[in-house]
């Protein structure tokens, strides 16, 4: 029974097969651009320390504010 949470199901089947959790599953296949390639965004690299906090603050992560860069863009990466 499909889920009408999820904008799109075939892509958040895919994703959970590959591994992932079902909250990054969920929050990809429910992206306004979700099964479009784009390549426009920056690399975390390229981010300032505060960009990697407010979008590690979005996704949830805990502990954020005692992380460095480095291991902000680790968390986001693998979250």
């Amino acid at each position: 029974m499909p889920n009408p949470r999820i904008k799109n199901e075939d892509q958040y089947e895919a994703l959970r097969d590959k591994g992932y959790s079902k909250e990054k599953s969920a929050r990809i296949a429910n992206s306004p651009n979700a099964g479009k390639r784009g390549g426009e965004a920056k690399l975390y690299e390229e981010w300032t320390k505060d960009d990697l906090y407010d979008q590690a603050k979005n996704v949830g992560i805990s502990g954020r504010s005692k992380m460095n860069k480095k291991e902000l863009i680790k968390a986001l990466r693998n979250n």
